[in-house]
């Protein structure tokens, strides 16, 4: 007796996934706040210096892309091609298309100024003209005495009260004049001031070489440092005045509040990069980790559990549906299917049980189907022999109608309406005598002995069975034989059959009527005769199964589907290939094949 079911599945999964859901987050969680508590310091130190290096390399990339596009402006004002009108509006063009220019100079090698195109719009706004802007330029002193061909100066600029702005100077050497140009452009912060809002725990700003803050994580508020009135005396600012090195990470105090700073120093222009953090912000911020690390672990672990549910239920409600299917499988049900969604292991055993219950009652279909077949086959069978019996106890009659009306037609004249008639019954009887001959000698048992046959004669010799047929169903039989046809190794009765059944099978298929084509040929010493149709032909699925045995398409009662399962064994055993080409709408046409028999003599009467 089967002992009853104290855990099921489901709940031993369930069990199993918290267990293992427990313990690795419970060691993940206690080796991270592990971790992080004995190299908090490190990891701070890391990160503030990480955050500077990396508002460097961005502030850096920014000065880069303004550094290229003064060098478009450089070659349009420089440029022999392009006369002053078109410079200016080449370069104004420019103006309006590089984003944060509001100004541009073209200075010679004395450094007086040549030609100066502004943003209309940014100086109507600050009230402002070209003339300020020269007069500027003079009292900001720009070094162009100290610049050689290809470097650049950066200046912080206090031109425009309201628009923050930055001087960038380039000297660009010029073949054709053979002098030094400088190419100087007012351009807007504003980019370099986006910079300092992308940190949500650090305070950064970008420093000009003297320590002047051009720009800070508060643009529109002050910050804790930039109370100090002098932001020169910051440790990590004097650090980066007076310190050669590229970065550095230091710990210091402003106002008596801890801080941790880090510089960095932008490659292009000598600007610095600062990034700092009050130290009670750093250890809220650990604790802030350690709690949501402990709330995600809950959460996790509540998850689990109500993931575990539905997903062990999930995967024991089609192990339980499987068995039940099973049990009616047993019971000789195969008219099931289980519904598979997934593409698991699970999934695929639901499939291959649907395969097989199909399976199962295809092939207890099949097994009824071939049992009526066999039962029709018996019939037909013993209709065969009825049907000898029938053909050779007519036969004597014919033959005494034929004879007597040969007799009549002797002692009537030849001209008369009489002999007219008895020429008619002459030639109707000697035809049904032949098909009665050969339907005699088709039904006759005999041992399948193969000798030289011709074809064409045993398709004239099926045609002259099977022709009253077709002709009562509308069907018309053409004919074109190859006259020079060699003889095949074959038995001509068992061939007999295979086109009988072939040209039967065409009729059946065209019930409103129809033509059959039977044609003869010989070609590379391998002779074909094809029985053509023009039905409605096949699809794909009935082909692949017609050579079946008990595979029919006829109702039940007109077909056994045996006879081109017995044609194909027949074509086989001489040696040949039968192939089908159907086309739906199109007709079908089978194909015999057979290789030559090399004896030339052909025996007459072979098939019967």
């Amino acid at each position: 007796m089967t002992s009853p079911v104290r855990f099921s599945i489901r709940i031993k999964l369930i069990i199993m996934m918290l267990v293992v859901v427990t313990t690795v987050v419970t060691v993940i969680t206690f080796n991270i706040v592990t971790l992080f508590q004995k190299d908090k310091t490190t990891y701070l130190f890391d990160l503030t210096s990480s955050t500077a290096l990396h508002l460097a390399e961005e502030a850096n990339t920014v000065l880069l892309n303004y550094d290229e596009r003064i060098k478009v402006f450089a070659q349009s004002l420089l440029s022999q091609d392009l006369s002053e009108s078109g410079k200016e509006n080449y370069v104004k063009t420019l103006l309006e298309k590089y984003d944060g220019f509001i100004a541009v100079s073209l200075y010679n090698q004395e450094g007086e100024e040549e030609l100066t195109l502004l943003d209309s719009t940014s100086f109507e706004t600050a009230n402002l003209d070209r003339a300020a802007l020269l007069q500027y330029r003079k009292n900001q002193k720009i070094p162009f005495g100290n610049l050689k061909p290809g470097t650049s100066s950066l200046q912080q600029s206090r031109f425009m009260p309201n628009i923050p702005t930055f001087t960038l100077t380039q000297a660009v050497f010029d073949s054709h004049f053979s002098e030094i140009f400088y190419i100087v452009a007012e351009i807007k912060l504003q980019k370099l001031r986006g910079l300092n809002g992308k940190s949500r725990v650090f305070e950064t700003f970008l420093v000009d070489q003297d320590g002047t803050v051009i720009s800070s994580t508060h643009e529109n508020e002050r910050s804790d440092t930039e109370n100090i009135q002098d932001m020169k005396k910051v440790p990590v600012v004097e650090a980066f005045i007076h310190n050669p090195a590229f970065a550095e990470t230091l710990e210091y105090s402003i106002q008596g509040e801890p801080y941790l700073g880090a510089y960095a120093r932008i490659e292009y222009g000598g600007f610095g990069a600062i990034a700092q953090i009050k130290k009670s912000v750093a250890y809220l911020t650990a604790k802030a980790l350690i709690n949501t690390l402990i709330m995600v672990a809950l959460g996790v672990l509540a998850f689990s559990v109500f993931i575990s549910f539905f997903w062990s239920r999930g995967l024991t409600q089609p192990i339980q549906t499987l068995y039940k299917a099973t049990r009616q499988v047993a019971g000789g049900d195969f008219n099931i299917a289980i519904a598979s969604n997934s593409h698991d292991e699970i999934g695929v055993l639901g499939q291959s049980f649907n395969r097989m219950a199909n399976e199962l009652q295809a092939r207890e279909s099949d097994l009824k189907s071939a049992q009526a077949a066999l039962v029709q086959s018996e019939k037909m069978a013993a209709f065969g022999q009825l049907g000898a019996g029938i053909a050779h106890e007519v036969k004597n009659p014919l033959a005494g109608i034929l004879g007597y009306a040969q007799l009549a037609l002797r002692k009537v004249d030849k001209e008369s309406e009489l002999a007219k008639q008895l020429k008619i019954i002459e030639k109707e009887t000697k035809r049904c005598k032949t098909i009665i001959e050969n339907l005699m000698k088709f039904s006759r048992q005999e041992k399948a002995e193969k000798t030289s046959t011709d074809l064409n004669q045993v398709v004239e010799d099926a045609i002259a069975i099977v022709d009253h047929q077709l002709t009562l169903n509308k069907v018309r039989i053409e004919k074109n034989l190859s006259e020079k046809l060699p003889p095949i190794h074959g038995n001509g009765n068992q061939l007999q059959q295979v086109l009988m059944n072939l040209m039967i099978n065409a009729q059946q298929a065209m019930p409103e009527g129809g033509t059959v084509q039977i044609s003869s040929r010989i070609t590379d010493k391998i002779i074909e005769v094809s029985v053509k149709d023009n039905g409605p032909g096949m699809p794909d699925t009935v082909q692949q199964k017609i050579f079946e045995p008990f595979f029919t398409t006829k109702p039940v009662g007109k077909g056994t589907g045996l006879g081109l399962s017995v044609s194909y064994g027949i074509v086989k055993d001489h040696m040949g290939e039968i192939t089908l080409e159907s086309t739906e709408g199109k007709g079908t046409t089978f194909t015999l094949s057979f290789p030559m028999h090399e004896t030339p003599h052909i025996k007459k009467g072979a098939i019967g």
